[in-house]
């Protein structure tokens, strides 16, 4: 495993964005893990943040693309934070852009907030955790009602690699298949899973043998196909 994906994991413990226990999530279903990205609220965070997800997109799309896209409203503040790691580490220059939820009719009108999407652009959607299709299904017309763009790919930060509730594959499947373009994340379940289990970190064993035994169960039922 690359070692920022390792030190993404401990990342995501230390913010207490991942955490393990006894989750009822918003589909019914009883998971021994959540993870809750709106935790992220630091500068020092954004910035980890930023560079973390920058990292990730360097490995899959590589730089050569224009714009970084952030769905409203989780994915506004991860295009910003990642944006400014692409440019600190790559000396890279992208453009950010998001929608709004509703048109503004004044000022910088639109529905759009920092770059405008021009013809020829080529775009990574950038968001933070993907368990159905819903937020893709609303973004993708958005975009490409704006101008003749390429959507290169979506990365993601977690892969739950589980199933979605109408498929027995997982969202992030879901999505390549249905719009043709790449999905990736910066780590997924078994990464986290290998950098955890019975492995201490500031000396405490976040996936011991009963929880990892839970986490096996949780994918014998509901892991993607």
């Amino acid at each position: 495993m690359e070692q920022y994906k390792q030190e993404f994991i401990e990342f995501m413990v230390d913010s207490q964005v991942l955490k393990f226990g006894d989750f009822t999530l918003k589909s019914g279903r009883k998971s021994p893990f959540f993870m809750n990205a709106g935790a992220y609220v630091t500068g020092t965070q954004l910035r980890r943040l930023g560079e973390y997800y920058a990292k990730a997109i360097h490995d899959h799309y590589g730089l050569d693309f224009d714009v970084l896209f952030g769905p409203a409203y989780k994915g506004i503040p991860l295009a910003v934070a990642a944006t400014m790691a692409i440019s600190e580490l790559y000396g890279k220059e992208v453009r950010y852009c998001s929608n709004r939820k509703e048109v503004k009719d004044h000022g910088d009108t639109g529905i759009l907030l920092g770059s405008k999407l021009q013809d020829g652009d080529r775009v990574v959607i950038i968001e933070d955790v993907t368990t159905s299709g819903k937020s893709i299904e609303e973004t993708f017309p958005i975009i490409k009602a704006q101008a003749n763009v390429e959507i290169k790919g979506l990365i993601v930060s977690l892969n739950r690699m589980e199933r979605g509730l109408d498929s027995t594959k997982s969202a992030l499947d879901e999505i390549r298949e249905k719009y043709g373009f790449e999905t990736n994340a910066i780590v997924t379940m078994a990464d986290v899973v290998e950098a955890l289990y019975n492995k201490p970190y500031r000396n405490a064993v976040y996936i011991d043998d009963e929880l990892k035994t839970a986490i096996d169960a949780y994918y014998e039922q509901y892991g993607a196909k």
